[in-house]
């Protein structure tokens, strides 16, 4: 996946992350919004990992992008999130790492982490960027 098509994708991400976070009210006093981009996908929750190459592999199915909570439980619409596409890492296993986009173009790698930490497979795999 080229530079362009992973900054593309990033911006959707953030893009899709910021709209998911959106208050629908507008008071003086509302702070910005407090959300992490975090997918969902067969029961684990995966961070965006940026700047890195990586090769699409085959289709997985859906994850899901949480909605974004960030008013306290002050908005009564429960909103189940967005539906993307998870796409496998050539060399990762889908327990560590998958892609996700709309498109194998715009799909973004998101990683499990274990609290501030990448697994070694995708360290190894900035390394090798």
């Amino acid at each position: 996946m080229s530079w362009s098509g992973r900054f593309a994708g990033a911006m959707l991400a953030a893009a899709m992350a910021s709209a998911a976070c959106s208050s629908g009210s507008s008071g003086a006093d509302e702070g910005a919004a407090s959300c992490a981009y975090l997918i969902r996908y067969e029961g684990r929750t995966y961070q965006d990992v940026a700047n890195v190459e990586f090769t699409i592999g085959q289709h997985l199915g859906d994850a899901t992008l949480p909605a974004c909570n960030d008013t306290g439980g002050q908005d009564d619409a429960q909103e189940s999130g967005t539906t993307l596409t998870a796409y496998e890492v050539d060399g990762i296993s889908p327990k560590v790492a998958v892609a996700v986009g709309g498109t194998p173009e715009d799909a973004v790698l998101v990683a499990v982490r274990s609290g501030t930490e990448l697994p070694a497979d995708v360290k190894k795999l900035i390394d090798g960027s």
